[in-house]
């Protein structure tokens, strides 16, 4: 099985590349979702209270969009089983902070209304085969069991975004066909979706694999990218998603998650080399690095792991201290 493959002065820049970069966006948005997806593949159950200081850290250190829960069941993800009672601990935040949970169908998105949740994600795949795994549904079925949750939840005016797992490589499948991943992502769009969430769930991606998927879009400014680092690629292809003028970009604090569908599949990129990243570069987030640090190190410390993020692997080894950009 196959897969396709700083902000300081570098002479071997061509003058090619600096016009590319010239056209990053000035500002992007993260979206965080370590307490959601980082979380939901930890073995152990962390305690409400944890998960609720954590996300105060989070939106203290200046994250704007921040996935709390997911509204499951508590048999097939025993870790998001608090959804309920974790969202009411950290309504407040609403007013300050984006809280989208994730909603797999009718039943999650009445436990979102009774929680007075303001926006949903819903989610489908581009790989048939990872989808039966996932879902227990094919890709057309997925959109049937999802279209009236959207509809209701946007008729209720409850805001959705909707993401494409698998849109680089499928550990069932293998290479996905790119028009597969435009073809789920203008469903998506049909269905309502104000944002799409591109995502490589097995983190197989490249720049050249990233490159062919958005070659084949003919707007960008509803698409976020979800990278996981599995083959240390993930700020490559956030680089190239930038070319394409793409501002929203999800991560994990410490790059905690994985995939529970996905044998191997490590972490989500870490907020903090996302961080590290966009501020070489001149890009504002709003989120400030060394509170991001405070949140993570929290959470690590709390799950007893190390984490895969590369900047907060050199700050905590007191090597990247002297090197905010």
């Amino acid at each position: 099985m196959q897969y396709e493959g700083s902000g300081v002065k570098n002479r071997g820049l061509t003058e090619k590349k600096m016009k590319s970069m010239e056209s990053f966006p000035k500002k992007v948005r993260i979206v965080e979702v370590g307490p959601r997806d980082g979380l939901q593949n930890e073995k152990n159950i962390v305690e409400t209270s944890d998960k609720e200081n954590f996300i105060r850290l989070l939106a203290k250190a200046g994250n704007q969009t921040i996935e709390p829960a997911s509204f499951v069941r508590a048999d097939l993800m025993p870790q998001m089983a608090d959804g309920y009672e974790l969202y009411n601990s950290i309504k407040d935040l609403n007013d300050s902070v984006d809280l989208s949970c994730l909603v797999p169908n009718m039943k999650g998105l009445e436990k979102a209304i009774e929680c007075g949740v303001k926006e949903i994600a819903v989610f489908t795949a581009a790989s048939e085969s990872f989808n039966q795994k996932n879902i227990n549904a094919t890709i057309s079925k997925s959109f049937e069991r999802i279209a009236p949750v959207a509809k209701k939840a946007i008729d209720g005016g409850i805001k959705v975004r909707g993401y494409v797992s698998t849109a680089f490589g499928c550990p069932y499948e293998g290479h996905i066909d790119p028009k597969v991943v435009l073809d789920v992502s203008d469903r998506l769009r049909d269905l309502g979706c104000y944002e799409i969430s591109i995502g490589d769930t097995i983190g197989c991606g490249t720049p050249l694999s990233v490159k062919r998927v958005l070659d084949k879009f003919k707007k960008f400014d509803d698409l976020a990218m979800h990278f996981h680092d599995t083959r240390g690629m993930a700020i490559s292809n956030i680089l190239t998603s930038l070319e394409y003028g793409i501002d929203v970009y999800d991560s994990s604090s410490g790059g905690l998650g994985g995939c529970p569908y996905a044998k191997g599949a490590t972490g989500n990129v870490g907020t903090e080399d996302l961080l590290y990243l966009f501020n070489s570069l001149g890009i504002e987030t709003g989120v400030d690095l060394e509170k991001q640090v405070v949140a993570s190190k929290f959470i690590l410390g709390v799950l007893g792991k190390k984490t895969t993020s590369k900047f907060l692997q050199a700050y905590i080894n007191g090597e990247g201290e002297l090197y905010l950009p």
